[in-house]
């Protein structure tokens, strides 16, 4: 009978692991159960040399004229958007700079690394103990940089060439921090390398930049990412539309790994099946990019229920009315590079769609009514994004848009009135007489003058050949202050049959040309177009009145018989200068009479 108190038999051990102590062959692992874990697309076609790289010739081109030549820096500064290969680049470094090559033959920095040796596996996996990767965003402060970097940095590596501290979303680092490693950064020992990575480059301190080599990766163009997807979806057996292609790359905006993923997104989409164009317009929220084009053109023309009928199929099939919105913006873009810059000089990668579309809007519209719609859209995209109903926000851009698409621009309507022409359709003046006024930037605004109310029947055989018969006629007309005002303010620059144009002074009445042009219209009884302008015009009426009584005091006080005079009674002035007609007198006929000669020492 066993005892009840004594200790349970101790487990078998498990089988070693390699081969046993004297050679024999260590036992098999029992065989994985169920299918390998997915790895997505942006980790399994992640690159592992620089040539497998795109759209980074020019960091690559560097790096391997460095690593030929040995001039290789002890400090990395890689920054860019999201996704674009700053932290595979990292890794591709760390692995020139520590592989051994299959053999164990290469003995120096190599910009091919072989992928096969233990540094590269182990570099690649993410486990070898020379090459640390850190994120700065949850190591920020200055005890993780004292404990990882500066006091790890002293020792050499276990088993690379190059001890090599990654760090990436360097800028998160804190300020302190930031200074524990300027010194370990300038001078570091022969075995260390840094290698940052940052999408915010403006954040890092300017002592830290000064002290690494910066390499700017650029975004990757929408033709060279597509192209990419198709050779990954090639790989895959997976059959992919060009234009889904094109779609996945444009919302990609550059990025590879956010183009990597939805392409995984849209083959899991499709099943079994093809990816088509369809379905990854219904996964992004994107309208058809021919209902684009027609909408753009619906809303040019200024046709607002064909437009409007054309928004809301494209929201009722799953299109975001912001995303609408913005695709406008890019027909608007490409429009206007279609009309700007010829065919063949334009380096933008367009569908056949666009290619076809856009040099024909382009002759049909001009670049400041393409500007115009620019404009709009870009602030309409803003009040779509904010509003509550953003259908109802994008229909009020839209007939905005649609409402004005065939107005004249400023410009224009400058122009045409300058010449003398009738204002165009949609931009006409009252029929009742009214001015034109100016509101800064070229632009002017037509001012209606009042009601018409019934008056004196209009005057036979008016002629107004200056500024001195308008005051004359407002004079008749009992408008005093108006023929004062026109005396003092008005610089006439041009005056023709039924159009007059003239310089305010600074403080001018604002309404003194809707004033004017209704004065001559009720007076001549047709439409008179009055207009401000900016040219300098003739003197005012009442700066040629003073000029001519300068002129004539000056002539008076240049007179013998006045001069004879004052100097007759010294002390006296001359107090007005008046012209008369001696011929009403019956007298001889004297051009210029002069008196009120007073003597101030008789009066006192």
């Amino acid at each position: 009978m066993s005892d009840p108190k004594a200790e349970p038999p101790l487990p078998d051990p498990p089988p070693p692991e390699g081969p046993g102590l004297f050679g024999e062959a260590a036992p098999a692992a029992p065989p994985r159960q169920g299918p390998a874990p997915y790895r997505v697309l942006a980790r399994k076609y992640r690159p592992q040399g620089f040539a497998a790289l795109i759209g980074q010739e020019a960091m690559v081109r560097t790096l391997t004229n460095a690593f030929a030549t040995g001039r290789i820096a002890h400090a990395f500064m890689l920054t860019g958007v999201r996704g674009v290969g700053k932290t595979t680049t990292a890794r591709i470094i760390a692995r020139a700079l520590n592989c051994t090559g299959p053999d164990g033959s290469v003995t120096a920095p190599t910009i091919t690394p072989c992928g096969l040796c233990d540094s590269c596996r182990a570099i690649a996996e993410d486990r070898h103990p020379d090459v640390m990767e850190i994120d700065a965003a949850s190591n920020t402060g200055v005890a993780n940089v004292r404990d990882v970097v500066i006091e790890g940095a002293r020792y050499a590596p276990i088993s690379a060439r190059h001890k090599v501290y990654i760090v990436d979303e360097v800028h998160m680092l804190s300020t302190a921090a930031f200074n524990a490693l300027l010194k370990t950064l300038e001078e570091p020992p022969p075995h260390v390398k840094f290698v940052f990575a940052t999408t915010e480059i403006r954040k890092v301190p300017v002592t830290v930049l000064s002290r690494c080599q910066r390499f700017d990766l650029r975004r990757i163009p929408a033709d060279r990412l597509a192209q990419h997807f198709a050779e990954i979806a090639a790989k895959e057996g997976v059959a992919v539309e060009e234009e889904a292609l094109r779609l996945i790359a444009r919302a990609a905006d550059g990025s590879v790994r956010d183009g990597l993923s939805l392409l995984d997104q849209a083959i899991a989409l499709a099943g079994e099946g093809a990816v088509t164009a369809e379905a990854v317009r219904g996964m992004l929220g994107l309208a058809d990019r021919g209902q684009v084009w027609d909408l753009f053109e619906a809303l040019m023309a200024g046709r607002i229920a064909e437009a409007l009928a054309l928004l809301g199929a494209a929201h009722a099939a799953g299109a975001d009315p912001a995303v609408v919105v913005q695709d406008l913006l890019g027909v608007a873009h490409a429009v206007t590079r279609a009309k700007l810059v010829p065919r063949g000089e334009d380096g933008l990668a367009l569908a056949e769609l666009e290619r076809l579309r856009a040099p024909e809007l382009g002759r049909r519209f001009s670049v400041p009514q393409l500007g115009r719609a620019w404009q709009m859209l870009l602030k309409g995209l803003a009040e779509v994004n904010e509003a509550s109903d953003r259908l109802a926000a994008a229909e009020m851009v839209l007939i905005r848009l649609a409402h004005v698409a065939d107005l004249p621009t400023p410009g224009e309507l400058v122009r045409r009135l300058a010449r003398g022409e009738e204002a165009p359709a949609g931009g006409a003046l009252p029929a009742g007489g009214g001015g034109l006024r100016a509101i800064g930037g070229g632009a002017v605004r037509a001012e209606a003058a009042p009601a018409a109310v019934p008056g004196p029947a209009p005057r036979q055989g008016v002629a107004i050949a200056g500024l001195r018969d308008l005051v004359a006629l407002a004079g008749a007309e009992r408008e005093a202050r108006l023929a004062a005002e026109i005396a003092e303010y008005m610089h006439l620059v041009r005056l023709e049959e039924g159009v007059l144009e003239f310089r305010p002074e600074p403080d001018a009445p604002r309404d003194l040309a809707a004033r004017v042009a209704a004065l001559l219209t009720t007076v001549t009884g047709r439409r008179w177009t009055v207009a401000l302008s900016a040219e300098p015009g003739s003197p005012t009426l009442a700066e040629q009145d003073r000029d001519e009584a300068r002129r004539l005091r000056r002539e008076v006080e240049a007179h013998p018989l006045v001069r004879a005079v004052l100097e007759a009674f010294p002390g006296a002035v001359i107090g007005e200068i008046r012209r008369w007609d001696a011929s009403e007198t019956g007298g001889p006929e004297a051009d210029v009479v002069y008196d009120d000669i007073t003597d101030r020492e008789d009066d006192a």
